[in-house]
């Protein structure tokens, strides 16, 4: 029994290996893929654009709050961290303090525009 089934196996390898299509099935083969690539690029030009304007709108709207208040709370960190390294720059001594200082507060001003803009763009 062992043995038959051996056998049938090495029978259906062979035959699919040692196949090559004729020209007329290679021709049929391509018109099938064509036709088929035709009928979904038709698919996929048949689709309500609108529907799915107003669906990434609705999602976008739905996560808008939750975004601003990580950004407000992004702004907080590195208002923090800006504070700490300004002053840390300070007890130094060093020149260049108030350079540092007016590029931490702008990013933090930064980040809390950007927040308040985007909301009155999206009209929440």
């Amino acid at each position: 029994m062992l043995k038959a089934i051996k056998s049938y196996i090495k029978d259906v390898k062979a035959a699919f290996t040692n196949h090559i299509p004729s020209p007329k099935q290679q021709a049929l083969l391509k018109t099938l893929m064509f036709t088929a690539l035709l009928v979904a690029v038709n698919y996929c030009f048949g689709q309500d654009g609108n529907a799915g304007i107003q669906q990434a709108t609705s999602q976008v709207k739905g996560y808008f709050d939750a975004g601003c208040s990580l950004m407000y709370a992004i702004g907080a960190v590195v208002g923090i961290i800006g504070a700490i390294k300004v002053f840390n720059k300070w007890n130094a001594g060093e020149p260049d303090t108030n350079k540092v200082a007016a590029a931490w507060f702008g990013s933090c001003i930064f980040l809390v525009v950007v927040a308040t803009v985007l909301k009155s763009f999206f009209g929440l």
